[in-house]
């Protein structure tokens, strides 16, 4: 009676397993696996289909059983001499005593992916590019490279704040207090969008005037030869092509300083 009883759910699950292995197209292969090792090693060759054709993710716990085969189980329940068994594709009932434990499956929880870091000051960048009409990365790009985002940074030349505003331009625009980050960003917005009106667009020129100067611009009918000025130029121009280009096809509308056409 037991030899039977060991020989009927052996050959449930060897059965439960052909219908998994089935459905992936690879039946043929389980059932010559199992001839291979015989039958008094099903369980270790069951518990290799059971697991790997339970659906991936799916809460399961692993039953563990006397010939040391452990089985991907989503279920089981105690009948007297016997246990109940589910696993994919249906039931099985097994001898109490063939069933050595029962254990929950570990499952970590995905670690939280790390949102991208804010840009500081994202919401006065942001209004005063509605303003005045002025691309919202091409502001953020300047206080980049001006200021590194810092609202009391002071160069040697005296330009201050997130914008790195020269006097010159803080007296223009009415600047109380050059150092608060909403009139600074108002003010070098303000700057730019003039400098861009007066160049035709050319965001080069524009760059080279907010950085030496509109005056050594038209000295120079171009972007002044000062080392500094253009590596300025070029940082944020090529630096705002990369970021276009990335959500873009093509970006449109920079210029590179070494194309600019001179000014009269």
């Amino acid at each position: 009676m037991r030899t039977f009883l060991r020989a009927s759910w052996q050959e449930r699950l060897l059965s439960l397993t052909r219908c998994s292995a089935s459905a992936y197209g690879v039946r043929r292969l389980g059932a010559a696996f199992l001839r291979a090792v015989g039958r008094y090693a099903l369980p270790l060759s069951l518990a290799f289909w059971v697991a790997l054709f339970i659906v991936p993710g799916a809460r399961a716990d692993y039953a563990v059983l006397r010939s040391g085969a452990r089985l991907r189980i989503t279920g089981y329940e105690t009948l007297g001499a016997t246990v109940r068994l589910t696993v994919e594709g249906g039931t099985v009932e097994i001898p109490a005593d063939e069933l050595v434990s029962v254990e929950r499956e570990e499952i970590f929880p995905s670690a939280p992916a790390n949102p991208p870091p804010a840009t500081p000051y994202a919401d006065l960048i942001a209004a005063a590019s509605k303003a005045y009409g002025v691309d919202e990365e091409l502001i953020t790009a300047v206080i980049a490279v001006e200021s590194n985002f810092n609202p009391k940074a002071v160069s040697p030349k005296f330009a201050r704040g997130l914008m790195q505003l020269r006097p010159e331009v803080v007296a223009q625009y009415g600047v109380t207090d050059v150092f608060d980050p909403q009139q600074n960003i108002n003010a070098g917005t303000r700057y730019l969008k003039e400098l861009l009106e007066k160049y035709n667009q050319d965001l080069a020129l524009s760059l080279a005037a907010y950085n030496a100067g509109p005056d050594r611009v038209a000295e120079y009918r171009g972007v002044p030869p000062y080392p500094q000025t253009q590596k300025y130029v070029h940082r944020i121009t090529q630096g705002l092509k990369k970021k276009k280009s990335a959500a873009r096809p093509q970006a449109r509308g920079i210029s590179d300083p070494a194309h600019s056409a001179p000014q009269p």
